[in-house]
């Protein structure tokens, strides 16, 4: 029932941001996380009965670090009849090594970014999947506001021109706590622990914030997110 309750969120997302059209191939940023392989499992089931039509397939960018293993990725991927890409890269080499990054995470997204935009493009995908979730929206907001000064977010649906393709994040009204529910009940073949810098970002910093906001501000949350849905920040009108 829990992912029947994902998968109902999905579809109002795809619906109020127009982000699936019909003969669709979607690339879905597979990184091995219980966010990424939820929405694997939700796009797939989706696939099945949606009015348009689309293709899937799964795109991983291994870190080249020697604890990521995509064995069980591979394994999970054939079973459910998708198309499996693994690109080896040096990102922790890049990261760790050579910049010797204190705040590592903006540099690694952008090279994962990268590195995911130009895979999918090989494959001819028109559009990249990205399993960011409601919490990411919130401490994605948060971070900006209190670190840079501005009030963004990241969008729902971004088009990147230069390469012509859009990346989607189906999973905007998704919490993070029902895509741990959902991995932890259907044992996903999560690979965890590969950043040494997990548990002391920012975004962890934001995390923790919003946490102990809610014991004394309960709709806390509802309040965030209510904000950043009303706000005139780009990309959040729905049907665009």
């Amino acid at each position: 029932m829990q992912l029947q309750k994902i998968i109902g969120k999905t579809i109002r997302a795809i619906e109020d941001f127009n982000m699936i059209e019909e003969g669709d191939k979607i690339a879905v940023g597979l990184s091995g996380g219980k966010d990424s392989l939820t929405l694997l499992h939700a796009l797939k089931n989706i696939q099945r009965f949606y009015r348009k039509k689309f293709d899937l397939i799964a795109i991983t960018i291994h870190p080249g670090t020697k604890t990521f293993n995509t064995d069980n990725l591979e394994k999970l991927c054939e079973s459910l009849d998708i198309e499996y890409v693994v690109y080896v890269s040096e990102i922790a080499n890049i990261v760790f090594d050579i910049r010797k990054e204190t705040n590592p995470c903006s540099l690694c997204a952008n090279l994962r970014r990268g590195m995911l935009n130009s895979l999918a493009i090989e494959h001819g995908c028109n559009k990249i999947a990205l399993a960011h979730h409601m919490d990411d929206v919130m401490e994605t907001f948060l971070m900006s506001l209190f670190l840079n000064g501005k009030v963004h977010t990241f969008s729902p649906v971004t088009y990147l021109s230069k390469s012509n393709i859009k990346t989607i994040r189906p999973f905007v009204y998704v919490e993070e706590k029902e895509t741990r529910a959902i991995a932890r009940e259907n044992n996903y073949p999560i690979i965890s622990g590969c950043c040494p810098a997990d548990g002391f970002t920012k975004r962890d910093y934001m995390t923790d914030l919003i946490k102990n906001l809610k014991k004394d501000i309960p709709n806390v949350r509802g309040h965030i997110f209510g904000a950043i849905k009303r706000s005139s920040i780009p990309g959040w009108d729905k049907n665009i």
